[in-house]
């Protein structure tokens, strides 16, 4: 990852960035690959261009200026006056898109039509082009993997038209699933040298014994130990949200300890460190409204630090998975709290 330091980040508003000394900010690129390839030259070629995140941005700039405004002012940050830049990460979350916008066993099938694919590959290579020489994470889509691995053990035996889709670039990889996870990872390391890129791992069984191995060999055939690091989720929302809506999700002291054990042999097994990515917002401060929910997971990390690091976890990035979550400007300050004083501590050496 390039660095000696736990990095602290988030989801955030431009104010609350600086606010506290954070390390990282990430966003999402969601939605479908781009509807036209003309949209890749001229966000006013088609009137579908604007829903495409390379279209974000005004439509008389060029396209994928939404990406280089997000590594500009990542770049430009600064805490108390003083300039302090701030890793610009991206969650690459386009596949469902892409494949119809079905989660599950249609976004797998969907790996082995070479013309969604080549769409999806050429955003893909779209967007590292934009970036270039630059300095960025990258995590590529999040529940995708998890769903292929519910399909099948090995994702050597899931198919993909890798080579039909990307014949220049992905010519020598497979086509499987393992195939375009690997040439995903040899394209971001051609045409953008300088980022680090990740895989995601979903933690749906962690307190399953034994889980973290198998998840990481899963990973592991997936490709990832070609990557830089391996994301992981340990909720897409806060434990109040979900109690209201009769489901147990909350962490406590036992359960934490179970994430960061299936977290440190996932990191073993793949040899590469892991990223807490999208961790709840909620405290116990909060009044389980939309918007204020409580939940317990900053609280504990922070308080277990040392223990964090011992998980092989290089990165925690705190966000809301849904419109009606807790978020860093609604947590009543806890995050830019917990932040501050972990800086002030001198912060959290990686192991």
């Amino acid at each position: 990852m390039g660095g000696t330091q736990l990095l602290i980040g988030a989801q955030m508003a431009d104010a609350t960035a600086a606010a506290a000394p954070f390390d990282a900010r990430y966003v999402y690129l969601a939605g479908a690959p781009a509807p036209e390839a003309a949209c890749m030259r001229s966000c006013t070629a088609a009137a579908s261009c604007g829903q495409w995140w390379g279209c974000w941005q005004d439509p008389a700039r060029p396209p994928g200026e939404y990406a280089a405004w997000h590594i500009q002012r990542s770049a430009a940050a600064s805490w108390q006056g003083a300039s302090r830049p701030q890793v610009p990460v991206f969650t690459y979350y386009l596949w469902l898109g892409a494949s119809g916008g079905t989660e599950g066993g249609r976004e797998v099938s969907a790996l082995n039509d070479a013309q969604v694919l080549r769409r999806y590959l050429d955003d893909w290579r779209f967007l590292l082009q934009r970036i270039g020489g630059q300095r960025v994470m990258l995590h590529i889509e999040p529940d995708l993997w998890g769903f292929v691995r519910a399909s099948a053990s090995d994702p050597h035996t899931v198919p993909a038209q890798v080579r039909a889709a990307n014949p220049s670039e992905c010519g020598d990889h497979e086509d499987s699933a393992a195939g375009l996870a690997r040439c995903m990872v040899t394209m971001a390391r051609q045409l953008a040298p300088n980022v680090t890129v990740g895989l995601h791992a979903s933690p749906w069984n962690y307190r399953v014994p034994g889980d973290g191995a198998t998840v990481g060999q899963f990973m592991k055939a997936l490709g990832a130990d070609s990557a830089d690091f391996v994301a992981t989720d340990p909720s897409d929302r806060d434990a109040g949200w979900y109690a209201a809506h009769g489901q147990d999700r909350g962490w406590d002291d036992a359960a934490a300890a179970d994430y960061l054990a299936w977290s440190k042999t996932l990191a073993e097994t793949v040899g590469r460190p892991t990223v807490m990515w999208q961790i709840p917002l909620g405290n116990e401060a909060q009044n389980n409204t939309i918007g204020h929910w409580k939940d317990t997971r900053v609280d504990y990390l922070f308080a277990h630090l040392p223990q964090v690091a011992d998980a092989h976890i290089a990165a925690l990035l705190f966000g809301a998975g849904q419109h009606e979550q807790t978020t860093p400007e609604s947590d009543g300050g806890n995050l830019i709290a917990k932040t501050t004083a972990a800086w002030q501590a001198g912060g959290q050496p990686l192991r």
